[in-house]
């Protein structure tokens, strides 16, 4: 295997599971040619009777099932996800082997796919991997290298073509029988269904599950039925009352409100409030709400309002909109039951999809559009580079989701405390590298803020502000001084690479390689 260093300085591959891989090379330097894939082209004529099927067994059937087959699924259910078990088991039995899964995101509820990785049912996944199927990674339990994209580097992949779906699943709350789907309306809604779009337009074969069969036409159709080969009935999709991220209340530690305070008074004091388009986007989070709550008392008292802000909607965000301090809310996904009744009853909560919203290689997502973007991090570095897939430990635990799509905002915030348990948040090198330092402008801690030296502009609008400015040599001395050694050295790996880290744009920016046994901790 040949590595070459990328400009952040690893050492990553020229070629992943036989295809040619490109390092990174900075942000906005990579500019590929060709032209978007499509689909086979179908003919009407195939679909003159109904695409109505009994069950998961009947479309299985009809889809010319083959070992080595990339078989897709969406996670807008999140950890109450019933689809993409109750199908794998399915494969399982009429033992196809060899699959590549291909979803947007995989939660501790699919931890059984452990097993059908094991059994060489599954042979890879190109997706972001939360808990237990990631823990697998990490020990080099896959016999490919799985490959993590974000929200709007999914979409890319399958566009340009990097990411082939043979089979996609989509899991859809309200359906026609034609194929029109939402996912606002039913028993099992759960809010956007964008991340499913892709799937939709590109994927070889697309097959509608729903819960929630209703008369020909479903809509709003955020899924068109020209795009489907089958449609299938089930019992349940899953509990669409585990969509909820993190505890999806404002926290109450004293320390996190005060870096969320902190975060709210660095927007605040670099006059972006009272620009005619400023708009923001935070996370589901604890500490990510306070910023949100103390933003909004921010707001209210200027008497400003936001021209939109960035969902994954929460309760929260739904009552600043419905308060008028946020104008419109585009929505990627909803974190709460809050979220999913907006977006289904609000015209100005918006349906967004990561086209529109996140794809690198359009004529324009909105990303840039959005002015703030404050967001969390397992580490930083002295760079600025951050890591959100690996802890400290080395262990794959968590997906991209869409943070380096938000790092195209005009001012991107890390709020993290300073050390967590004997863990220090600021660190010479992070283990991984999902985001480069020239796209993060600021980290906020309980010991202060420290601006990336990049973004003079930044440092001269809140000149004379009274924030508690720091540098990020100060944060890491400080973080040394408070854990006083006890942190554990850098993760003892194997050379095998186990998955690697796109950039948004489709370039390799960092690779995980297989811990030692040693480091495993069992």
């Amino acid at each position: 295997m040949t590595l070459v260093k990328n400009a952040v300085g690893r050492m990553v591959p020229t070629e992943i599971n036989g295809r040619p891989a490109i390092p990174f090379q900075g942000v906005g330097k990579h500019r590929p040619a060709g032209r978007k894939v499509g689909p086979p082209i179908p003919t009407g004529a195939d679909f003159t009777g109904s695409k109505l099927k009994q069950s998961i067994d009947e479309v299985l059937d009809s889809a010319n099932l083959k070992n080595g087959m990339t078989i897709s699924f969406h996670h807008h259910l999140r950890n109450g996800d019933g689809l993409v078990n109750l199908v794998m088991d399915k494969l399982a039995e009429r033992g196809v082997k060899g699959i590549t899964l291909a979803p947007s995101a995989l939660f501790p509820v699919h931890e059984p796919l452990v097993q059908h990785i094991r059994w060489g049912i599954v042979d890879n996944v190109e997706g972001s991997m939360n808990g237990p199927v990631g823990r697998l990674c990490t020990t080099g339990g896959f016999k490919k290298t799985a490959i993590l994209r974000s929200h709007g580097g999914r979409y890319r992949a399958i566009q340009d073509g990097d990411l082939h779906i043979d089979l996609a699943f989509i899991a859809a709350p309200s359906a026609d029988s034609h194929g029109n789907a939402n996912g606002v309306h039913g028993p099992s809604a759960f809010g956007s269904i964008g991340f499913a779009l892709a799937d939709s337009l590109y994927a070889d074969q697309v097959a509608i599950v729903t819960d929630n069969l209703v008369p020909f036409p479903c809509y709003p159709w955020a899924i068109q039925g020209g795009n489907v080969d089958y449609v299938v009935q089930v019992d349940s999709l899953g509990d669409p009352g585990k969509i909820v991220s993190g505890t999806t209340k404002v926290t109450t530690d004293s320390t996190r409100l005060q870096i969320a305070q902190w975060a709210a008074e660095l927007v605040r004091d670099t006059g972006l409030l009272e620009e005619p388009e400023f708009s923001f986007q935070a996370g589901a989070g604890g500490m990510s709400l306070a910023f949100v709550k103390y933003l909004g008392e921010f707001m209210k008292k200027k008497g400003v309002s936001a021209s939109f802000a960035r969902g994954g909607s929460t309760k929260l965000l739904v009552d600043l909109l419905n308060e008028g301090i946020v104008k419109y809310i585009l929505d990627g996904q909803c974190f709460d039951m809050a979220g999913v009744k907006s977006l289904a009853e609000n015209p100005r909560h918006i349906d967004t999809n990561p086209f529109t919203s996140y794809c690198y290689h359009t004529k324009g997502c909105f990303a840039p559009k959005i002015k703030v973007s404050v967001l969390g991090a397992t580490e930083i570095d002295m760079n600025f580079n951050v890591n959100v897939n690996t802890h400290s430990d080395g262990w794959l635990l968590h997906g991209i989701g869409g943070f380096q799509d938000t790092t195209d905002a005009y001012m991107t915030v890390i709020t993290a405390p300073l050390v967590r348990k004997v863990h220090p948040i600021v660190v010479k090198d992070v283990v991984t590298v999902t985001a480069p330092g020239e796209s993060i402008d600021a980290l906020v801690t309980e010991y202060g803020i420290a601006i990336n030296p990049r973004r003079q502009d930044i440092l001269d609008r809140i000149k004379g502000s009274g924030l508690p400015l720091v540098t990020m040599e100060e944060l890491y001395d400080k973080a040394t001084e408070l854990i006083k050694g006890k942190r554990k050295p850098m993760p003892e790996t194997t050379d095998k690479i186990v998955a690697a880290i796109e950039w948004r744009d489709g370039t390799v920016i960092d690779v995980v390689r297989q811990l030692a046994p040693d480091d495993r901790g069992y």
